[in-house]
This record gives structure tokens, C-alpha cells and sequence, in this order.
């Protein structure tokens, strides 16, 4: 095995430390001290985990192990079908070792059936069998993480549907915490998808032994959320060490991989896990509901958790997307920023000013039913904005008469011309300024009204062609991720996402309007606004030349 850089010497009760300042030791490396105390360690660690009343343990793999091998050797038994097409690295095991890697691959097979598919399992297995009494006590240790119920954490996806789904919200969390790596890769690469599917990979096939081990660590200890936070580390590395120019032709994949197994010449592993616990991701339960949605979606795709591998690309043709406002290139940067679970599907053309004319009722009429919505507008000055919009059009109705603002922090604005830029709510880039929300004080924002927005740009004065900033709204159905009602908001302001009224439509609020347009939706106005924090999106008040909104083919 390569030598592992050695700290100070660790505290003598570190094992014993409670939860908060055992998670800091870990992170700091302090389990490198000794061979001794990180075997010490991973035993008590493993053994700690909640799991399934009935888990198989180091007795039941003596009986089985012997029941197969006991005759044959394990050369002569195939490898579980959950690994067909994985990798399977050893991690400088000598050759006894990888027979017991394989042995102990085998019996998990053999006891847990349910298993599909799990690329990451040979390379957990491997780690752990260095710092294991003997390969039984190493089955026992890996069947508990198997086994796992501890609620909203996971630490071994089990079939192609988790797998994916952990990839697709890989894929969301770079979205939101690394947009310039994001937006690189995007303009890139033909399939963005297919670039995060390898997300796990780098970690535990591509790493260096010794950054392996330091992520193994701490996986132990926090679950897979800390995989996430290493990976947006690794891809914020990648970043800074690319140009898109540099990036032209080239395949963004097998970069990404070579600069991984070389990642020691960048940074050191000290570094990487500092940098990584500094992303400031929302909470286990919120990142455990965006998984759902994922495999949510992708069972509507057709993708079940007994089935093996299947291909499938994210979703904008380039041959026969077809808009009169963006091109398909466009088009597909725009589809990368959106949820993966929507961007599984293709683009489908609900409203056209071109084709179904200037009325806001028509607009309503296309757009209901459809949850999200991708906004976008040309005005007569050639500049190009838009939004996505996360709730159908149809909740502005919830509360009778009097409409209020609706939707979820997956909103966003953005431009297109003449440059290419996403505005997302405050709360996911400066995710300090709020906190969860205790369950006695969940409840609704009251937002400020602001000033409305009239028909015309050159008219501000009272007319009934004015747009009324509606009243907040109270109740209504929420996505499951980024609901305000799991956050502590200090400004009521903040959360003002979209609204719809007779009068016209509004996205973004407080201190200004993100973007609003009239009843004839041929007049609108843009300003800086406290629940996205942009700049206008284009000049201040605009005359509509062309308006599209998009929805997504699910069928």
C-alpha cells in the first residue's frame, strides 16, 4: 500500500468524541494516525450504523462462504450479475486480497438478491477489507451499509434506477453550486447527463488510493451527502484549470477522468476536503427529496428497479428543434439548467404569440395542465430573457378572486442575448441568509406589494390597464424540493416566484419585479428583485416582439 501522509498524533479517546467532533476528526484525517486506529475506527463506525433487524453477519458469511467454496475455488464462480459492465478496482490489494474482494462480492450476491446494480460496491468492499480483522468481519461491515435504514441517508445505491437517480441529482446539485463548470460543460458536451453519470466513478475508481481512503473516511461517518460535496469539489477543481476554448472537440469525460487520477498535481487531499465541506448544500432531507423526484421521474421513463442498464440522452434534438426566438444550441444550455427529472424529456411548444396571438386568457388556456414551464421572450430590440417556472399556471386559482404568488425556489430567470446568464433564488447562492423551518412555524410568506406595472412603458400613473401585485397566496400544492415551507425566510419578500391574474403576469418580486407583462403580453418591464437578486434582463421596459412557452413531453 502507498504511504498515507501521517498527522499528529489523534486524541486517545478520539473513538469515544461525540458525533459533532468525531465528523471534524474524520474530516481533518485523523484516523490516518495509525493502521490500527483506522481499522479501530471503521469497526466501531460500521457497527454503529441502523440497519434491518435481520442483516447477515460474519457467522452467516463462515457458512456460506463455505457452503460455495468449499470445494471450488472462487475463480470458479462467476461474479453477482449486479456488477455486469462495473469496473472493479483493488486498491493494492495483493492477489489473496482480491480473492477475498471477489469471495465476499459473491456471497453478498448470494445473500442479498434484491441487489441489481452497484458500481460503487467493489471499491467500498476493497477499502474496507485493508482495515479488516478478516474478510468475514469485512462482509459483516459492508452488509450493515447495505442494509441501512437510517431515514433520508443512503450509502450504497442498489439498482440502475438508484444508481441514475443519484447521477440526476449529482447533475442538480452542479447545476445549482458549480455554474461556471456547469455551463462548460454544457456548451461542450453533446449529452450533459452522460458526463455526471460518472460522478461516482471519480471518487471510487478514479482517486488516488490515498484520497480514496480520506473520502472513505468520512463517508462512514456522514453517508453519501459528503460524496456529493466531494464530487462539486472536484468539479470546481476541473473548472479552474479549463477554458472553454481549451475544452473545444475535446471529450469533457476522459478529461474529467484523467484529471481525477492525476488530481494530486492540483491539490492536496487536505485541500480538496476543505473546499468540499465549504459548498453549502441544503439538508440531508432536502437532497433525499430531490432524489425521489428523480426516480420518480425516471419510472415514468420506464426505468424499474429490477432492470439492468439502459441508455437514454437528455432531451433536446438539435435536428428537429425548431423556435423562433432561440436556437437548438440555446435551447440545450437553457435544458441543462433546468431539474434533471425534467430534463429527461423533450421540449414541447405550449404557446406562441406567432401562432396563437397576444391574449393572456390563450396563454393561460396552453399553459394549464403543464408543471414546469420554460418562459422565453425577444423583444423588439433583439434581446433575449426568459424563466422557468416550476408550478403549473393553474394554482393562481387556488384562492378564488384573489390571486397570489405560487411556485418553488427551482425558479429561475435568465437571459439568453446578448449574453447567456441564470438567476437563481437567493436562498441557493447565499443559503445562509436562511434556515430550516421548525415545523411549529411553518408557514406561508407575506410578501410587500410593490409598485405595478402599467401597459405601456412611457405610463406608470393610474389606469386600468395597470397590473395589481397580487396578495400573498396561503395555501396551494408545493413541489416536494426547495418548498418555502422548509425555510425561515428573513425577508417576505424573497420568496415571490410567480403570479398570474387577469391583469397580466409577474415572476420575481420585491423591490421590483423580475420580470412582468401585461394583459396583451406585448408590454413589460424588468428590474432587479430581491427573490432572484438580478440585474434587469434586458432594457427596463420592453415592447414583446415574440413570446414562447415550453413544457415537457412526458408521454
Amino acid at each position: 500500500m502507498p504511504e498515507v501522509e501521517q498527522p499528529a498524533d489523534p486524541p486517545e479517546d478520539a473513538l469515544s468524541r461525540p458525533p459533532k467532533e468525531l465528523k471534524k476528526l474524520a474530516r481533518e484525517g485523523c484516523w490516518a494516525a495509525s493502521r490500527a486506529l483506522r481499522a479501530a475506527a471503521y469497526q466501531r463506525l460500521c457497527q454503529r450504523v441502523a440497519c434491518r433487524l435481520v442483516t447477515p453477519d460474519a457467522l452467516v458469511y463462515g457458512d456460506v462462504a463455505a457452503r460455495l467454496f468449499g470445494k471450488h475455488g472462487a475463480s470458479s464462480h462467476p461474479l453477482p450479475d449486479f456488477l455486469a459492465g462495473c469496473s472493479l478496482p483493488t486498491y493494492c490489494l495483493n492477489m489473496d486480497g482480491v480473492t477475498a474482494l471477489k469471495k465476499i462480492l459473491i456471497c453478498i450476491g448470494n445473500l442479498f438478491p434484491d441487489i441489481t446494480y452497484s458500481p460503487a460496491l467493489p471499491s467500498l468492499v476493497a477499502l474496507l477489507l485493508h482495515y479488516s480483522e478478516d474478510e468475514a468481519r469485512c462482509f459483516e461491515n459492508i452488509s450493515r451499509l447495505i442494509a441501512s435504514n437510517a431515514p433520508h441517508t443512503s450509502y450504497i445505491d442498489q439498482s440502475f434506477l438508484a444508481h441514475q437517480a443519484s447521477c440526476m441529482t449529482f447533475g442538480d446539485l452542479a447545476n445549482k453550486h458549480c455554474p461556471a463548470a456547469h455551463k462548460l460543460i454544457a456548451s461542450t458536451s453533446e449529452n450533459v447527463f452522460e458526463v455526471y453519470s460518472e460522478w461516482l466513478s471519480w471518487l471510487f475508481r478514479d482517486l488516488p488510493f490515498s484520497y480514496a481512503i480520506r473520502v472513505f473516511d468520512v463517508f462512514l461517518l456522514e453517508g453519501q451527502k459528503v460524496l456529493y460535496r466531494i464530487a462539486l469539489a472536484l468539479l470546481k477543481q476541473y473548472r479552474l484549470l479549463v477554458s472553454s476554448a481549451e475544452q473545444e472537440g475535446t471529450d469533457t469525460k476522459a478529461e474529467l477522468q484523467v484529471f481525477v487520477q492525476n488530481i494530486a498535481q492540483h491539490i492536496s487531499v487536505d485541500k480538496l476536503l476543505e473546499r468540499a465541506f465549504g459548498i453549502r448544500l441544503f439538508s440531508r432531507k432536502e437532497i433525499w427529496l430531490l432524489q425521489m423526484a428523480n426516480r420518480k421521474a425516471l419510472m415514468e421513463r420506464g426505468i424499474t428497479m429490477v432492470q439492468g442498464r439502459q441508455s437514454f440522452h437528455l432531451a433536446v434534438d438539435m435536428q428537429s428543434f425548431s423556435s423562433s426566438i432561440v436556437s437548438a444550441q440555446e435551447m440545450r444550455i437553457i435544458w441543462s439548467w433546468i431539474p434533471e427529472r425534467f430534463s429527461l424529456f423533450p421540449p414541447l411548444l405550449l404557446f406562441s404569440t406567432s401562432e396563437d396571438g397576444c391574449s393572456l386568457q390563450r396563454f393561460y388556456s396552453c399553459c394549464e395542465g403543464y408543471e414546469p414551464t420554460v418562459l422565453l421572450l425577444k423583444t423588439t430590440e433583439g434581446e433575449v430573457c426568459g424563466a422557468f417556472l416550476s408550478s403549473d399556471w393553474s394554482e393562481r386559482k387556488k384562492n378564488g378572486l384573489t390571486s397570489g404568488f405560487f411556485g418553488t425556489g427551482e425558479c429561475f430567470v435568465f437571459t439568453v442575448r446578448p449574453e447567456m446568464e441564470r438567476y437563481e433564488w437567493v436562498f441557493i447562492k447565499k443559503p445562509e441568509l436562511a434556515k430550516a423551518m421548525p415545523r411549529s412555524r411553518q408557514r406561508s410568506p407575506s410578501p410587500i406589494p410593490t409598485p405595478p406595472l402599467s401597459s405601456s412603458p412611457d405610463s406608470r400613473s393610474a389606469s386600468p390597464n395597470l397590473l395589481t401585485v397580487p396578495a400573498p397566496q396561503r395555501k396551494g400544492r408545493l413541489s416536494p424540493f426547495l418548498a418555502i415551507r422548509h425555510f425561515l425566510l428573513p425577508s417576505k419578500t424573497a420568496s415571490m416566484f410567480m403570479s398570474g391574474s387577469r391583469e397580466g403576469i409577474i415572476i420575481g418580486g420585491g423591490g421590483g419585479q423580475a420580470l412582468s407583462l401585461d394583459a396583451n403580453l406585448l408590454w413589460g418591464r424588468t428590474e432587479p428583485c430581491e427573490t432572484f437578486d438580478n440585474p434587469p434582463l434586458c432594457q427596463e421596459n420592453f415592447k414583446v416582439q415574440l413570446l414562447e412557452v415550453w413544457g415537457f413531453q412526458n408521454t
